[in-house]
């Protein structure tokens, strides 16, 4: 799937204000620890994560998202009134219905004559509602649209450590499907993506390039990575069991599949590629996936190490920081390598910017569900 008039203009996010370290998660269970004789260390030396963020116990999802389009709008010089969709695209929403999308697009103000609905899709969710808004552009039929996500790992967290901590039969093999829920963390980000002649001739902004897209479906492997069934809203307590070594495996010949589909979409070779960021899942998996498409490291960005797992903005986050890092620079040809349980691989080829990145610290007056 290629594009002619499509740029990715602005990316806002926020940090939420509470760390969680791999240290204190393994002091919670150092009873289960001591008794299965685990090595102290064992989380962080297994996923490469020190630490991740959780918002404040109450925090609306929505407030987040809200926050997030609020930043890539300032950012990029545009106003609610340009903005003809509306996607919430994360595993995370408030309820069952409407959707959290609904609540975002009243707050921000947009236009009545707009698409607003929710997207999910595990860790791709934001890059599946880019492409579709950016099919939306490309079809003359919207000029500019915000996809925003924001996930909230507190839930399960307390869901995994309180299960681990009160089962008496828990075993050091049994433990391993919980593994992966102990490196999520929380996070959320907004992408504006616009027609990119409309949006030059409107402002100062560039923004790069979307040059094509492309999807990969191995859906066989739809049991390897599930959560508990649908629950919504301020209750959700989740509980998640992940298979990660043949979820990696999976994930490993999916993304191999779309890479080669995405070279041949682009009619790049990998040597044009001269920087990528990958899904945020943790080292074992950088490494390979790295491997196995025949990347190098150096020019990968990583942030799983900071952040942890965030779900479906963990990519969009890490692109936005390495914006602000300088290693995305304005002249970088690059890719996003997204794999997510199901399993599915999106990957996407920009070119081009500069992409307008605008983040700040959880804010402290957000509505409180009651």
């Amino acid at each position: 799937m290629r594009f002619n008039s499509v740029c990715l203009a602005s990316i806002g996010y926020l940090i939420p204000e509470v760390e969680i370290t791999s240290d204190w998660i393994e002091q919670e269970l150092a009873e289960q620890y001591l008794r299965l004789k685990l090595p102290v260390g064992r989380l962080e030396g297994m996923s490469g994560i020190s630490q991740r963020r959780i918002w404040s116990d109450g925090v609306r999802l929505s407030d987040c998202s809200v926050a997030s389009c609020r930043l890539a709008l300032e950012s990029s010089g545009l106003n609610p009134s340009d903005i003809g969709c509306l996607i919430h695209a994360s595993v995370c929403r408030e309820f069952l219905e409407p959707a959290t999308a609904c609540r975002v697009h009243h707050l921000l103000g947009i236009p009545p004559k707009s698409w607003v609905y929710d997207v999910s899709n595990a860790c791709l969710g934001v890059l599946n509602g880019a492409v579709q808004i950016a099919q939306l552009i490309e079809s003359g039929s919207i000029q500019a649209g915000l996809v925003v996500g924001t996930e909230d790992s507190r839930g399960l967290l307390k869901a995994t450590l309180d299960q681990l901590k009160n089962d008496s039969q828990l075993t050091r093999q049994s433990i391993k499907p919980a593994f992966a829920s102990l490196t999520i963390g929380s996070g959320s980000c907004a992408w504006l993506l616009v027609n990119s002649n409309w949006y030059r001739a409107k402002s100062s902004g560039r923004g790069a390039d979307l040059k094509a897209a492309v999807a990969i479906a191995r859906t066989e492997h739809h049991g390897l990575c599930q959560s508990d069934t649908d629950q919504a809203g301020a209750a959700m307590l989740p509980t998640m069991n992940t298979d990660s070594e043949m979820l990696l495996e999976a994930g490993l010949s999916t993304g191999k599949e779309a890479f080669i589909e995405l070279l041949s979409e682009l009619n790049w070779t990998r040597s044009q590629i001269h920087k990528s960021v990958c899904h945020q899942v943790g080292a074992s998996h950088r490494r390979r996936i790295l491997e196995t498409l025949d990347l190098s490291a150096d020019n990968d960005y990583a942030t799983f190490s900071r952040w942890g797992n965030t779900g479906s903005v963990a990519l969009p986050i890490a692109l936005a920081q390495a914006i602000e890092a300088g290693f995305w620079t304005p002249e970088t040809q690059g890719a996003l390598l997204g794999i997510g349980s199901g399993v599915n691989s999106l990957m996407i080829g920009l070119q081009g910017g500069p992409i307008a990145v605008k983040h700040q610290e959880q804010p402290t007056n957000f509505t409180r569900i009651p």
